[in-house]
């Protein structure tokens, strides 16, 4: 195998695909930037609402085989945000990053395309209260397994071929971070103390669910413009504790279709 083979082999081990000789596969990458509110409360930190604006980039990659009816799809997704309490003299910086991966099955109903499957869901994250001078951040880690559907429906409209599409996460089991209720940062790491602070979640005490809506239009054959709106909904009740981060976000970016060839042997 040559060097140019061999990094083309790499390249697609870390982006979670691994292909069979003679395989080919359509792919679907889409970067998007979006702007929108943010609200926040971590009884951590406060138990006061926080409220503001923020900004998401998303990373969306889908692989499907030629002839298969299973696709691999993965998104990354950074939030980073600054919100004020009601009274406007406190605030706080919220940050985080989302990884979702899975395989999707795939029905194609005429011009409507149906998915469902399920994601993994880890996500980092941090609330740094600024006016705090005893612990004065909340870390955030989960990890989440995710049943996952979609629906994309395409129409026709001033001559052009629209692409609709509904995406949608919910929670079914996962493992969460906290401290316990109150419990320091500095007893838990520095004086070992674990209370409980691997915490088994569920839909229940954890309702954390994400949806997507979109329209594409192409510009050309293996570029379209999308516009949409993401809803991320994190909220969790755990070890006495309350934490909910929702984002709202008005989506643009750009999706570009591409062939993977196959490789020889």
């Amino acid at each position: 195998m040559t060097i140019s083979k061999l990094l083309r082999v790499c390249s697609l081990l870390c982006l979670g695909v691994a292909l069979p000789v003679g395989a080919q596969t359509q792919t679907t990458s889409t970067w998007q930037l979006g702007v929108g509110s943010t609200r926040v409360l971590d009884t951590y930190l406060s138990a006061e609402k926080f409220s503001g604006q923020g900004l998401t980039l998303l990373h969306t990659s889908e692989r499907r085989r030629d002839g298969r009816q299973w696709s691999f799809l993965s998104e990354h997704e950074l939030n980073v945000a600054t919100v004020d309490d009601r009274a406007a003299k406190r605030d706080e910086l919220q940050g985080s990053y989302t990884l979702l991966a899975g395989p999707l099955r795939r029905w194609d109903v005429g011009s409507l395309t149906l998915q469902a499957g399920a994601m993994g869901a880890l996500d980092v994250g941090f609330i740094y209260h600024t006016s705090n001078s005893n612990n004065p951040a909340q870390a955030r880690l989960s990890l989440t397994v995710m049943p996952t559907a979609a629906a994309a429906y395409g129409l026709t409209l001033w001559r052009r071929r629209l692409l609709l599409r509904y995406e949608l996460q919910l929670p079914m089991v996962g493992l969460m971070f906290s401290p316990n209720y109150g419990q320091s940062y500095y007893e838990l790491f520095s004086l070992g103390h674990y209370d409980r602070n691997v915490v088994p979640t569920t839909f229940v005490s954890a309702p954390t669910f994400r949806q997507q809506l979109s329209v594409e239009y192409p510009v050309s054959r293996l570029l379209s413009l999308r516009l949409g709106y993401l809803g991320h909904y994190q909220q969790s009740s755990v070890n006495n504790l309350k934490s909910h981060v929702l984002h709202h976000r008005v989506m643009i970016g750009v999706v570009r279709s591409f062939t993977l060839m196959p490789l020889q042997p």
